[in-house]
C-alpha cells in the first residue's frame, strides 16, 4: 500500500513520459494485478469448454484498450470485443494476434477494406450487409472467406435480425462464398435483473432459433449469450463463448451478483492538492456560492473537474480519501478543479494525493458510489474519465 505522499511505480503509459506523468495533477491508476486476477477467476468459474471474451471497447472502459488487451490474453482470455473497426486496428497495431470480434455494424467499403486487411471478425446484422460484404470481398478479390458472427435480435430490440428469420440469414450467409459462418450470438437486455423472467425468454427464443438452423442441417460452429450478468447469474448461458465487460474490470453489474465471484476494482482515481488556504465562517466557494462555510475551514484546491470526467453533478455531494480517511468535496464542482474541506487532517501538504475513486486504508469509495448518487450506472462513470488523465499502470 502506498503512503499519501508516495507515487507508484510506473509499468506503462500511453499518454505522456514517465518524467511527465510525475508532475501530473491528475491520473488515473490501473492495476494490472487485479486485472489479471479477475479474468483468472472468470476462467475459473466457467466451465473449460467455454472460452472468455474480454471486452475492451471504449478504450477498454476507459482503462487504456492495448495494455488492458495485453494482460487479460495472457491471463486466460481467448477473444477480444471492440464496438468499432478502429478500436480494432488500434489493437492489431499494438501487436495484438487474438481473434477480435466487432460487436457494433460495419458496412461502408472502407470498414470491409480494413476487416479483410486486419484479420478482423465482423457482426452481421442483416441479410442486407451479407450481400454488401460478399460483394465488396468479391470486388478486391480477397483469397479467402473471413469468419463472420451471425447477431439475432431476441429481444434487445438493437442490432440484429429477428430470432424468427434465423434460419433464412444463416441459409443466405452461408451459400455467400466471401463469407464463413464463425458463430451465431444474441445479447440479452435485462440480465442484471433479479427477475429473470424476460432473460429466460430471450435464451428460449435463442435455444428455438438454434433449433431452427439445425433443422436445416445447419451446425453453428459457435454459440455465445452471455454478458457479465448473465455468466454470473447462470451456468446455462455460458455456451461456448462469454463476453465479458464490466466484471473484468472488477465491478458486478448488479448487488445480487456479488456472492456468485470475487472481484478486485482495477481503476482508481487520482489528483494531487494545488492549493491549500483558511477560509473564514460565512465565505462563499466557487461558482454560484453554493456552499457557504459554516465555520472557519482549511480548503485544499485539486487539480480534477468535469473536463477530465467527474461529474459535475456530484457537486457537494461526495467524499475523497486523503492519508485514509474520508473528506468531503464543498462548492461546485469546475472544468479543471474541484475543493474539499481538509481542517480534519493535520499539517497537510500541497502536492499530497487525493483519491478520488479507489482504496486507502479500510477506506474504499467506488464507480458504484457515483453511480447511485448520478442515478446512472457504474459504466457510464468508468467511461467518462477524459484523455488528458494519463493512464499509469501499477502491479
Amino acid at each position: 500500500m502506498l503512503s499519501h505522499n508516495q507515487t507508484p511505480s510506473v509499468a506503462f503509459n500511453q499518454q505522456c513520459d514517465t518524467y511527465a506523468w510525475f508532475s501530473q495533477r491528475a491520473w488515473v491508476e490501473i492495476d494490472l494485478g487485479a486485472l489479471s486476477y479477475n479474468v483468472q477467476q472468470l476462467v475459473q468459474f466457467l466451465s473449460p469448454d467455454t472460452q472468455l471474451m474480454a471486452v475492451v471497447k471504449a478504450d477498454a472502459y476507459g482503462h487504456g484498450a492495448v495494455t488492458v488487451a495485453q494482460t487479460v490474453l495472457e491471463s486466460g482470455a481467448s477473444w477480444l470485443g471492440v464496438a468499432t473497426v478502429p478500436e480494432a486496428i488500434q489493437l492489431r497495431e499494438g501487436g495484438i494476434k487474438a481473434p477480435i470480434l466487432i460487436l457494433g455494424a460495419t458496412h461502408t467499403l472502407e470498414q470491409i477494406h480494413a476487416i479483410a486487411h486486419w484479420n478482423l471478425q465482423p457482426t452481421l446484422c442483416s441479410p442486407k450487409q451479407a450481400l454488401v460484404f460478399s460483394d465488396t470481398l468479391e470486388a478486391i478479390k480477397h483469397d479467402s472467406p473471413i469468419p463472420v458472427h451471425i447477431k439475432l435480435d431476441t429481444g434487445m430490440s438493437r442490432l440484429g435480425t429477428n430470432w424468427q428469420q434465423a434460419g433464412e440469414f444463416v441459409q443466405l450467409v452461408q451459400r455467400l462464398p466471401y463469407l464463413s459462418i464463425a458463430s451465431i450470438y444474441s445479447h440479452l437486455a435485462t440480465a442484471d435483473s433479479p427477475d429473470p423472467t424476460v432473460m429466460n425468454e430471450q435464451h428460449r427464443r435463442f435455444e428455438e432459433a438454434i433449433a431452427q438452423i439445425k433443422a436445416m442441417g445447419i451446425e453453428p460452429p459457435c454459440l455465445h449469450l452471455a454478458n457479465s450478468a448473465a455468466t454470473l447469474a447462470d451456468p446455462k448461458l455460458h455456451y461456448d463463448i462469454v463476453r465479458v465487460g464490466l466484471a473484468v474490470y472488477g465491478l458486478y453489474p448488479a448487488p445480487h451478483l456479488q456472492n456468485a465471484i470475487n472481484l478486485k476494482p482495477v481503476l482508481q482515481l487520482k489528483a494531487r492538492i494545488t492549493q491549500i488556504k483558511t477560509i473564514a465562517a460565512g465565505t462563499a466557494v466557487s461558482y454560484g456560492h453554493q456552499f457557504i462555510a459554516p465555520h472557519e475551514l482549511r480548503l485544499a484546491v485539486v487539480g480534477i473537474g468535469y473536463a477530465d470526467g467527474v461529474p459535475r453533478n456530484l457537486s457537494n455531494n461526495i467524499q475523497v480519501l486523503i492519508r485514509g480517511q474520508r473528506v468531503s468535496q464543498i462548492g461546485t464542482i469546475t472544468m479543471d478543479q474541484l475543493m474539499l474541506d481538509v481542517s480534519a487532517i493535520p499539517n497537510i501538504q500541497e502536492g499530497e494525493v487525493v483519491t478520488l475513486l479507489g482504496e486507502q486504508g479500510s477506506e474504499q469509495i467506488s464507480a458504484d458510489d457515483w453511480a447511485e448518487k448520478l442515478n446512472t450506472i457504474s459504466w457510464e462513470i468508468l467511461c467518462g474519465f477524459k484523455h488528458r488523465l494519463p493512464r499509469v499502470a501499477v502491479m
